[in-house]
């Protein structure tokens, strides 16, 4: 009987210590000079705006109005599960993406002219995050490509 209470335990603070890999909401996103932060060195954080290839993701392209364009983006976004709008300005959205137990931020900004929305996305925690942001990224440009198909 009490192994099974230690093991209780044990198991309760291990899942309470997971749950502290949120990590702390940055407070230095934004655009900064018309670009979204540059990423860090750490091969967890993708941009379009970045010059380095290995963080480099193309930003989301589009041919319709720009005002329709990201507010398709924003619906697109609103209906997932694994994400929260955080701020939404007019040209600029702050999101957080949530796996099991990590939290990652995303940004999006529109440049009108290009009719590009540039992206950007970073885990909180760690070093690596094993191509979870890109892959994420990815599959929202593929979400967003298929609402303009099908409004």
């Amino acid at each position: 009987m009490k192994r099974g209470i230690r093991r209780s335990i044990m198991m309760a603070m291990g899942l309470f210590g997971l749950l502290g890999c949120a990590g702390t909401p940055p407070t230095n996103l934004g655009v900064h000079n018309g670009m979204l932060k540059e990423c860090p060195a750490s091969p967890n954080c993708i941009a379009s705006q970045t010059e380095n290839p290995q963080q480099r993701i193309n930003p989301f392209a589009f041919t319709d109005d720009p005002t329709a364009a990201f507010s398709r983006l924003q619906e697109t976004l609103a209906s997932r599960k694994d994400t929260t709008i955080i701020e939404a300005r007019p040209d600029y959205l702050r999101v957080e993406f949530r796996t099991a137990l990590f939290v990652d931020d995303g940004e999006f900004l529109l440049d009108r002219d290009h009719q590009v929305i540039h992206v950007r996305s970073a885990s909180r925690l760690g070093y690596s995050d094993l191509g979870k942001n890109r892959a994420r990224m990815e599959e929202l440009r593929q979400q967003f490509e298929i609402s303009l198909k099908n409004p």
